[in-house]
């Protein structure tokens, strides 16, 4: 790959990775302030339905989270685009699409088949 194809997709995971963060901060910060003192119980559910479904995207940013510094650490180690299945390079076209990708698109369809068959 070329250097300044890894140094797009460094900028890109870097901001990607940024703006997460500083959503998840502001999630915190809207849960903080978030306190409803009421007897109703319809509001008291409606708040609990809201929260639970920002923790779970939460949850789901947090890993996305990860996936990204495992991505920066593959680019570092001069990794980034390479098939962990069959160690081809995997295309820059998919890796625009989805750059914290591990696999190129014809070992991550194997990978969904075999899932799917196995019902995970």
């Amino acid at each position: 790959m070329k250097k300044s194809d890894l140094n797009y997709f460094k900028q890109t995971l870097n901001d990607w990775q940024t703006q997460l963060l500083r959503q998840a901060d502001h999630a915190i910060a809207g849960f903080m302030d978030a306190s409803v003192n009421s007897s109703d119980l319809v509001d008291q559910a409606a708040l609990e339905i809201d929260r639970n479904f920002a923790l779970r995207m939460r949850d789901r940013e947090s890993k996305l989270i990860g996936k990204i510094r495992n991505a920066l650490k593959r680019i570092e180690a001069g990794t980034f685009g390479i098939c962990e299945m069959c160690g081809e390079p995997i295309a820059v076209k998919r890796l625009k699409a989805r750059p914290v990708t591990t696999h190129c698109i014809d070992c991550k369809r194997v990978r969904e088949t075999l899932e799917r068959s196995l019902g995970e």
